[in-house]
Protein backbone atom coordinates (compact mmCIF):
# COMPACT_ATOMS: atom_id res chain seq x y z
CA UNK A 1 0.00 0.00 0.00
CA UNK A 2 2.99 2.28 -0.23
CA UNK A 3 2.80 5.44 1.86
CA UNK A 4 -0.76 4.72 2.98
CA UNK A 5 -0.34 1.73 5.38
CA UNK A 6 -3.60 2.42 7.21
CA UNK A 7 -6.24 0.11 5.66
CA UNK A 8 -8.89 2.69 6.55
CA UNK A 9 -7.20 5.44 4.54
CA UNK A 10 -9.46 6.52 1.69
CA UNK A 11 -6.94 5.43 -0.97
CA UNK A 12 -6.98 1.92 0.47
CA UNK A 13 -10.76 1.86 0.87
CA UNK A 14 -10.99 2.55 -2.87
CA UNK A 15 -8.72 -0.41 -3.58
CA UNK A 16 -10.74 -2.67 -1.29
CA UNK A 17 -14.00 -1.63 -2.93
CA UNK A 18 -12.49 -2.16 -6.38
CA UNK A 19 -11.57 -5.68 -5.27
CA UNK A 20 -14.93 -6.48 -3.72
CA UNK A 21 -17.01 -5.10 -6.60
CA UNK A 22 -14.74 -6.25 -9.43
CA UNK A 23 -14.33 -2.66 -10.65
CA UNK A 24 -11.46 -2.12 -13.12
CA UNK A 25 -8.81 0.45 -12.24
CA UNK A 26 -6.11 2.31 -14.14
CA UNK A 27 -2.61 1.18 -13.19
CA UNK A 28 0.18 3.72 -13.75
CA UNK A 29 3.50 1.96 -14.26
CA UNK A 30 6.65 4.08 -14.05
CA UNK A 31 8.94 3.76 -17.08
CA UNK A 32 11.29 6.69 -16.38
CA UNK A 33 11.46 9.83 -14.26
CA UNK A 34 7.98 11.40 -14.17
CA UNK A 35 6.80 9.27 -17.08
CA UNK A 36 4.22 6.55 -16.72
CA UNK A 37 2.51 3.92 -18.83
CA UNK A 38 -1.25 3.83 -18.15
CA UNK A 39 -2.61 0.26 -18.16
CA UNK A 40 -6.36 -0.37 -18.33
CA UNK A 41 -8.22 -2.39 -17.27
CA UNK A 42 -6.36 -3.67 -14.21
CA UNK A 43 -8.11 -5.61 -11.42
CA UNK A 44 -7.42 -5.95 -7.71
CA UNK A 45 -7.58 -9.73 -7.35
CA UNK A 46 -6.74 -9.96 -3.63
CA UNK A 47 -6.83 -7.61 -0.67
CA UNK A 48 -4.96 -8.11 2.60
CA UNK A 49 -5.37 -5.36 5.18
CA UNK A 50 -2.91 -7.04 7.59
CA UNK A 51 0.03 -7.26 5.20
CA UNK A 52 -0.83 -4.00 3.43
CA UNK A 53 -0.59 -5.65 0.02
CA UNK A 54 -2.83 -6.21 -2.97
CA UNK A 55 -2.43 -8.34 -6.09
CA UNK A 56 -3.13 -6.89 -9.51
CA UNK A 57 -4.20 -8.71 -12.68
CA UNK A 58 -4.34 -7.10 -16.08
CA UNK A 59 -7.24 -7.55 -18.45
CA UNK A 60 -7.93 -6.84 -22.08
CA UNK A 61 -8.85 -3.36 -23.28
CA UNK A 62 -11.50 -5.06 -25.41
CA UNK A 63 -14.62 -5.16 -23.28
CA UNK A 64 -16.00 -8.07 -25.29
CA UNK A 65 -13.27 -10.22 -23.76
CA UNK A 66 -15.23 -10.26 -20.49
CA UNK A 67 -18.38 -12.31 -20.77
CA UNK A 68 -20.33 -11.93 -17.52
CA UNK A 69 -21.89 -8.93 -15.83
CA UNK A 70 -21.15 -8.02 -12.23
CA UNK A 71 -24.02 -7.40 -9.85
CA UNK A 72 -24.49 -4.55 -7.39
CA UNK A 73 -25.10 -5.54 -3.77
CA UNK A 74 -28.77 -4.81 -4.44
CA UNK A 75 -28.87 -7.25 -7.37
CA UNK A 76 -29.17 -4.80 -10.27
CA UNK A 77 -26.73 -5.45 -13.13
CA UNK A 78 -24.03 -2.89 -13.86
CA UNK A 79 -24.02 -2.10 -17.56
CA UNK A 80 -20.52 -0.59 -17.29
CA UNK A 81 -18.96 -3.45 -15.29
CA UNK A 82 -16.39 -6.09 -16.23
CA UNK A 83 -15.84 -9.68 -15.19
CA UNK A 84 -12.41 -10.58 -13.93
CA UNK A 85 -10.33 -12.21 -16.67
CA UNK A 86 -9.73 -15.95 -16.45
CA UNK A 87 -6.33 -17.55 -16.15
CA UNK A 88 -5.78 -17.82 -19.91
CA UNK A 89 -6.91 -14.25 -20.47
CA UNK A 90 -4.60 -13.07 -17.69
CA UNK A 91 -1.61 -14.72 -19.36
CA UNK A 92 -2.45 -13.10 -22.68
CA UNK A 93 -3.04 -9.74 -21.03
CA UNK A 94 0.23 -10.00 -19.10
CA UNK A 95 2.16 -10.68 -22.32
CA UNK A 96 0.42 -7.67 -23.86
CA UNK A 97 1.46 -5.53 -20.88
CA UNK A 98 5.02 -6.84 -21.13
CA UNK A 99 5.10 -5.88 -24.79
CA UNK A 100 3.79 -2.38 -24.12
CA UNK A 101 6.25 -1.90 -21.26
CA UNK A 102 9.11 -3.17 -23.46
CA UNK A 103 8.22 -0.69 -26.22
CA UNK A 104 7.69 2.21 -23.81
CA UNK A 105 11.01 1.70 -22.04
CA UNK A 106 12.86 1.31 -25.32
CA UNK A 107 11.25 4.55 -26.56
CA UNK A 108 12.28 6.47 -23.45
CA UNK A 109 15.84 5.12 -23.42
CA UNK A 110 16.46 5.94 -27.08
CA UNK A 111 14.97 9.44 -27.01
CA UNK A 112 16.92 10.28 -23.86
CA UNK A 113 20.16 8.92 -25.40
CA UNK A 114 19.76 11.38 -28.28
CA UNK A 115 19.14 14.27 -25.93
CA UNK A 116 15.47 14.50 -26.86
CA UNK A 117 16.30 15.44 -30.47
CA UNK A 118 15.79 13.81 -33.84
CA UNK A 119 19.04 12.23 -35.08
CA UNK A 120 18.40 13.68 -38.54
CA UNK A 121 16.71 17.06 -38.16
CA UNK A 122 17.54 18.03 -34.59
CA UNK A 123 13.84 18.60 -33.85
CA UNK A 124 13.29 18.57 -30.10
CA UNK A 125 9.49 18.33 -29.84
CA UNK A 126 9.18 15.16 -27.71
CA UNK A 127 5.68 14.28 -28.88
CA UNK A 128 6.82 14.22 -32.50
CA UNK A 129 9.70 11.83 -31.82
CA UNK A 130 9.76 8.04 -32.07
CA UNK A 131 12.32 5.37 -31.31
CA UNK A 132 12.98 3.51 -34.55
CA UNK A 133 14.70 0.13 -34.53
CA UNK A 134 17.51 -0.49 -36.98
CA UNK A 135 16.09 -4.01 -37.10
CA UNK A 136 12.55 -4.84 -36.06
CA UNK A 137 11.84 -6.84 -32.92
CA UNK A 138 10.56 -9.80 -34.94
CA UNK A 139 14.08 -11.18 -35.02
CA UNK A 140 15.11 -11.86 -31.42
CA UNK A 141 18.84 -11.54 -32.10
CA UNK A 142 18.68 -8.65 -34.54
CA UNK A 143 15.84 -6.82 -32.84
CA UNK A 144 17.25 -6.61 -29.35
CA UNK A 145 15.75 -3.79 -27.23
CA UNK A 146 19.00 -1.90 -26.76
CA UNK A 147 19.78 1.76 -27.40
CA UNK A 148 22.39 0.68 -29.98
CA UNK A 149 19.53 -0.78 -32.01
CA UNK A 150 17.57 2.46 -31.86
CA UNK A 151 17.43 5.84 -33.57
CA UNK A 152 15.54 8.89 -32.33
CA UNK A 153 13.59 10.07 -35.36
CA UNK A 154 10.53 12.17 -36.11
CA UNK A 155 7.49 10.16 -37.11
CA UNK A 156 8.03 11.19 -40.73
CA UNK A 157 11.67 10.09 -40.73
CA UNK A 158 10.80 6.82 -39.01
CA UNK A 159 8.26 6.03 -41.73
CA UNK A 160 10.79 6.98 -44.42
CA UNK A 161 13.41 4.71 -42.88
CA UNK A 162 10.92 1.85 -42.72
CA UNK A 163 10.13 2.37 -46.42
CA UNK A 164 13.87 2.44 -47.30
CA UNK A 165 13.57 5.97 -48.69
CA UNK A 166 16.93 6.70 -47.09
CA UNK A 167 19.70 4.61 -45.59
CA UNK A 168 22.51 4.99 -43.08
CA UNK A 169 25.90 3.49 -43.81
CA UNK A 170 28.20 2.01 -41.11
CA UNK A 171 30.08 5.33 -40.89
CA UNK A 172 26.79 7.13 -40.11
CA UNK A 173 26.56 8.70 -43.56
CA UNK A 174 23.08 9.43 -44.95
CA UNK A 175 21.95 8.30 -48.38
CA UNK A 176 18.62 9.14 -49.99
CA UNK A 177 17.06 6.79 -52.51
CA UNK A 178 17.49 7.95 -56.14
CA UNK A 179 13.77 7.39 -56.53
CA UNK A 180 13.16 10.23 -54.04
CA UNK A 181 15.87 12.50 -55.49
CA UNK A 182 14.11 12.38 -58.86
CA UNK A 183 10.68 13.22 -57.42
CA UNK A 184 9.23 16.73 -57.50
CA UNK A 185 6.47 16.81 -54.95
CA UNK A 186 6.62 19.69 -52.47
CA UNK A 187 8.59 20.81 -49.39
CA UNK A 188 8.16 17.66 -47.31
CA UNK A 189 9.93 15.61 -49.93
CA UNK A 190 12.60 18.30 -50.26
CA UNK A 191 13.35 17.90 -46.55
CA UNK A 192 14.14 14.24 -47.17
CA UNK A 193 16.31 15.05 -50.18
CA UNK A 194 18.44 17.41 -48.11
CA UNK A 195 19.52 14.48 -45.96
CA UNK A 196 21.59 13.05 -48.83
CA UNK A 197 25.30 13.36 -48.10
CA UNK A 198 24.71 14.36 -44.49
CA UNK A 199 25.73 12.62 -41.28
CA UNK A 200 23.68 11.15 -38.48
CA UNK A 201 23.58 13.16 -35.25
CA UNK A 202 25.06 10.80 -32.65
CA UNK A 203 24.43 10.39 -28.91
CA UNK A 204 27.06 11.94 -26.67
CA UNK A 205 27.82 8.62 -24.97
CA UNK A 206 29.76 6.27 -27.25
CA UNK A 207 28.02 3.19 -25.85
CA UNK A 208 24.67 4.57 -27.05
CA UNK A 209 25.72 5.05 -30.66
CA UNK A 210 24.19 2.80 -33.34
CA UNK A 211 25.73 -0.61 -33.79
CA UNK A 212 27.87 -0.43 -36.96
CA UNK A 213 27.37 -4.08 -37.91
CA UNK A 214 23.63 -3.71 -37.74
CA UNK A 215 23.78 -0.49 -39.75
CA UNK A 216 25.81 -2.34 -42.40
CA UNK A 217 23.18 -5.08 -42.68
CA UNK A 218 20.34 -2.60 -42.80
CA UNK A 219 22.21 -0.50 -45.39
CA UNK A 220 22.36 -3.55 -47.67
CA UNK A 221 18.57 -3.71 -47.48
CA UNK A 222 18.36 -0.04 -48.43
CA UNK A 223 20.66 -0.51 -51.45
CA UNK A 224 18.65 -3.48 -52.64
CA UNK A 225 15.40 -1.50 -52.39
CA UNK A 226 16.92 1.54 -54.10
CA UNK A 227 18.33 -0.46 -57.03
Amino acid sequence: MGKYPDPKAHQNRWLREAHELGIPVIYFLGISHRRYLALFPAFITSWNANSGKVHVAFGSSDRDAFSGVRQHAFGAPESEAYDLPGTGERRLAFRSVQGRLHRAKFHEKVIEAYGGKCALSGLSVWRLLDAARIFSERGEKLGFPDVQNGLALTKLHRAALGANLFGIDPDYGLHVSPKIIEERNGPMLEALKHLDGGTLRLPTRVEHRPNRDMLAMRFEQFKAAAA
